[in-house]
């Protein structure tokens, strides 16, 4: 689709996917109208920073800010906080809001993003998603600290969330327990071995961990929070943070008779099944082009490049979005670094030592790099990002061997793709 030169392009949501897309169509010349509108009340910033740097105190809501201010305004592009969008007629190309206003479009770009996912028994736990989710938790922190005592915090969760918001409580003094349903942390995101290391990290730095818990009752008491496990055990907190995933603002879409399944579905260039509607970020669920099937891709980095991608589809534009998804997590300071599926691997190449540092963890499907883990080791994180995009053959002798060298590999791949060939010719 090409939208007209002085048309409008109208982008529902407000985080990197949204701000993405909108800045993208600028720079990228068009000249008609651009609306980014959102119900978050705050404007564009840097969501993971949330159970990080906002939740320690080490930084402000300024800092995390995605742009300066005057940048919306500078680049004339018309920014909306705090407004839903309720209903959308694609037929009609036209969106209402919760406010009862009505815009028409050229062309849409639905980036909702999600929610975070709440648990029944623990409807008024804390989540850690959005900027407002902060204030109140960090309010807890600071009257029970006004006592002389260390705030205790219940994390219901071991994923990347909830093993940050953790460390973080951990790190400026709170008494931290992680309470996981899987048999491990982080389950979902690394491999066992890195999550026994991650585990042994937490543990080490006083935080108390346990996998295998089903959680059957809870209740307050005594301005404190009780959980009760499935086998009788026990807990209890000043706060408990539930972190067991999002779920995607679909429902727009779903509404308006747009294709949903676990996220807005978009083929290569992000386009829906309604003419003119786009889908980007952690809403979208798009062909995987390099493992095959469809994923929906919950990291930062990606939303970043998906929304500039479904931009240039919008200014006509049409290459296909194949990017391999980036994503990085920083507890107790020691930053990991994740590229591509590490977990449809089935053998994994570690390089270095995993509690010490650094490392570098290559996850192999047969003779194919599908993913990559590292410690302090960014640019071969980075090389191993391409060579996975690039699906060359990498004999596993090279992968091993004391001379690995991913920049290279990464520069030069044709060479073990002609490797490949030979060996299939010689038997």
């Amino acid at each position: 689709m090409t939208v007209p030169p002085r048309g409008r392009v109208v982008i529902v949501g407000t985080g990197v996917a949204g701000a993405s897309a909108a800045e993208t169509l600028r720079k990228e010349g068009f000249a008609g109208s651009i609306v980014l509108v959102g119900d978050d009340p705050a404007a564009p910033y840097r969501r993971p920073m949330v159970s990080k740097e906002l939740l320690s105190g080490a930084a402000g809501a300024g800092k995390a800010r995605l742009k300066p201010a005057a940048f919306w305004s500078d680049m004339t592009i018309e920014l909306s906080t705090g407004v839903s969008a309720r209903e959308l007629d694609t037929a009609a190309a036209k969106i209402e809001f919760d406010d009862g206003s009505q815009m028409s479009y050229d062309a849409l770009i639905v980036a909702t993003g999600g929610r975070p996912r709440r648990l029944d028994l623990l409807p008024e736990a804390h989540t850690l998603r959005h900027l407002h989710d902060v204030a109140p938790l960090r309010s807890v922190f600071d009257r029970v600290g006004a006592t002389g005592a260390a705030p205790t915090v219940l994390v219901i969760g071991g994923g990347l969330v909830g093993m940050e918001a953790a460390a973080t409580a951990r790190a400026i003094g709170a008494e931290v327990t992680v309470l996981e349903m899987a048999e491990r942390v982080l389950e979902r995101v690394v491999p066992e071995i890195v999550s026994a290391s991650y585990e042994r990290l937490h543990r080490g730095r006083g935080v108390a961990v346990h996998t295998g818990v089903r959680i059957t009752a809870a209740h307050e008491e005594n301005g404190r929070t009780r959980v009760v496990a499935e086998d009788g055990r026990e807990w209890a907190a000043d706060a408990v943070i539930v972190a067991v995933g999002m779920t995607p603002n679909t429902e727009l879409a779903a509404r308006a008779g747009v294709s949903v399944g676990d996220g807005i579905v978009v083929d290569e260039f992000g386009a829906t099944s309604a003419a003119g509607v786009f889908a980007a970020g952690d809403v979208a669920r798009l062909p995987n082009r390099i493992l095959g099937g469809t994923e929906r891709i919950e990291h930062w980095n990606h939303a970043q490049a998906h929304g500039a991608a479904a931009a240039r589809t919008v200014l006509g534009v049409r290459v296909p979005y194949e990017e391999v998804p980036w994503c990085w997590t920083n507890q107790f300071g020691r930053n990991l670094q994740i590229a591509g599926w590490p977990g449809s691997g089935t053998e994994l190449i570690v390089r270095g030592d995993i509690d010490a540092g650094p490392f570098l963890a290559l996850s192999l499907a047969g003779d194919r790099l599908v993913g990559v883990l590292g410690v302090g080791t960014p640019r071969d994180v980075r090389a191993a990002q391409t060579l996975i995009k690039q699906g060359p053959y990498l004999p596993r002798a090279v992968l091993e061997g004391d001379e690995l060298d991913l920049i290279e590999l990464a520069t030069t791949p044709e060479r073990f793709a002609a490797g490949a060939a030979t060996v299939a010719v010689t038997e």
